[in-house]
């Protein structure tokens, strides 16, 4: 192999070992969003890094499990008199959504520190690519944070802490998406400089950020539930039982009813906002981009009504979440292409 030739593999590699920590991640939320969905997520009432990547191994351990859920309002309030084999379905889904976390933190790990040892890192990348790594470790403490708020005092987790620990995934998972594109450039022009956020590229984030954080509180709410008619919600455009008393600033955060309007109407100035993204980058030459763009836009609204006429049906608003993620990837490469130097 020449230099020329070597030179160009190594940051070519690294863009697919990028890739293919971005689809971890992206299972990762799969299976947050059916943790969710299955009131999965207390089922674990402690966080142990290392000795927690086993799950119970006999019927004496399942039981200690079993009646330390027991101690939580969740159980007591809503859960009291679950059986055991119940208890062992749900610890499964909170289970695997750990360990796939774990997993995403030694895919990314273990090869940057072989790569940085090796000396293949590009120059200027090593510091992006431990900061991801970082990222998915503050991830996991974000991930107890969230589950400790329904301990104690709730029945579930705080809808806010949820918030957080989704959009940092999400975020992640576009840190991922950018630089393993920005390395694919590398590898075709050794000169190539990393792509730049435009104007317009912030403000598209900006409506998308908020799109995600209200799709995040929907779930943590379960506001999905209030209304199954669309594009009425219960026969009414501004739902009936938003609650003001409290101010508008805690109808717009707390309100279930609120939250899922603003969720279903939101949808369509991202929409609008990604569909302009689409238009820009056909004109400048970016097509494979925009029809993937806009075929997950389409894809997604499709989805997001789905999950509301059948009731918030588990399976179609795992996906809704899926291709949420997949969304936010499919954003990140367009941004991306828009914003590359020699576009």
């Amino acid at each position: 192999m020449t230099q020329a030739v070597f030179a160009k593999s190594r940051p070519a590699a690294l863009s697919r070992w990028l890739w293919a920590v971005a689809l971890l991640v992206i299972a990762v939320v799969a299976v947050g969003g059916i943790t969710r969905l299955t009131e999965s997520g207390l089922s674990i009432t402690e966080w142990d890094p290392v000795t927690g990547v086993l799950p119970p191994l006999s019927e004496a351990a399942w039981l200690a499990e079993f009646e330390k859920y027991k101690q939580i309002p969740e159980y007591r309030e809503i859960n009291l008199g679950m059986s055991l084999a119940a208890f062992k379905a749900i610890f499964f889904w909170e289970w695997l959504h750990r360990i796939l976390g774990r997993l995403v933190g030694l895919a990314l790990l273990v090869p940057l520190v072989f790569y940085a040892w090796r000396r293949v890192v590009p120059a200027g990348y090593g510091w992006r690519l431990f900061a991801l790594a970082a990222l998915v470790g503050l991830q996991g403490a974000i991930g107890w944070w969230m589950v400790a708020s329904g301990l104690t005092q709730r029945t579930d987790v705080s809808h806010f802490r949820l918030a957080t620990h989704l959009l940092t995934a999400l975020f992640l998972l576009a840190g991922l998406v950018w630089t393993a594109r920005d390395l694919a450039m590398l590898a075709q022009n050794p000169a190539a400089r990393p792509a730049r956020l435009t104007g317009g590229a912030v403000a598209v984030i900006v409506i998308l950020t908020v799109q995600l954080l209200l799709g995040a509180w929907t779930a943590g709410l379960n506001a999905g539930y209030v209304a199954s008619t669309w594009p009425s919600m219960n026969d009414h455009f501004v739902p009936k039982g938003i609650d003001w008393s409290g101010g508008a600033w805690m109808a717009i955060t707390k309100d279930p009813f609120l939250i899922h309007f603003l969720h279903r109407w939101w949808a369509w100035v991202a929409a609008l906002a990604l569909l302009l993204l689409a238009r820009a980058l056909w004109r400048r030459g970016g097509q494979r981009e925009a029809a993937v763009l806009l075929l997950v836009v389409a894809a997604q609204v499709a989805l997001g009504i789905a999950t509301v006429v059948t009731g918030v049906s588990m399976w179609i608003a795992v996906l809704h979440q899926v291709v949420g993620a997949v969304l936010v990837a499919a954003t990140a490469a367009a941004l991306h292409r828009l914003g590359r130097r020699d576009a």
